[in-house]
């Protein structure tokens, strides 16, 4: 079985203040703490604004590389009016795995009833996996702590390197 030393990842932070430099990327710098931490290897990071073609074009480009295995998002998954990142990594994904998004909001909400609110959506695109997260600190942290054990799993499967299955 492959370890998580293999894997690399990249963070996409959606924020138009961020990709401005008007804020500090907080909630992108915890995804990297975190992941690094489960001993993943960071590959890209990049800031782009709530415009859903910046999101998706950035989600493709990485995704149809061939050297990510899991994008993470931040931001835009809200209910204001230029949260997008849902509708952008929608657009791109070639199917949903709708278990993921369903785990994050079911296992944040013990800590926030605001969880529920969040439309994050996660799946596969060449066989990277692409999962949307809040974009707060607490929203990113809280997210991984959920769906930390399957990250890994679930590449395995979509690049059909697990051999137990």
């Amino acid at each position: 079985m492959t370890s998580n030393h293999d894997y690399k990842f990249a963070v996409l932070t959606i924020s138009d203040s961020g990709h401005l430099g008007e804020r500090k990327d907080l909630s992108g710098d915890k995804a990297v703490e975190v992941m690094m931490k489960l001993c993943y290897t960071e590959i890209y990071r990049d800031i782009v604004p709530d415009e859903v073609d910046l999101i998706s074009s950035k989600l493709i480009e990485w995704a149809d590389s061939g050297k990510v295995d899991v994008i993470l998002t931040t931001g835009g998954t809200g209910v204001s009016p230029r949260d997008r990142t849902p509708e952008a990594t929608k657009l791109v994904l070639d199917y949903e795995i709708p278990g993921i998004p369903e785990a994050i909001r079911v296992g944040t909400s013990k800590f926030t009833e605001m969880s529920m609110l969040t439309r994050g959506l996660a799946g596969i695109r060449s066989k990277c996996l692409i999962v949307n997260l809040p974009g707060s600190t607490k929203g990113v942290q809280q997210g991984l702590d959920v769906i930390s054990g399957v990250i890994t799993h679930t590449i395995a499967l979509c690049q059909n390197t697990d051999r137990l299955h």
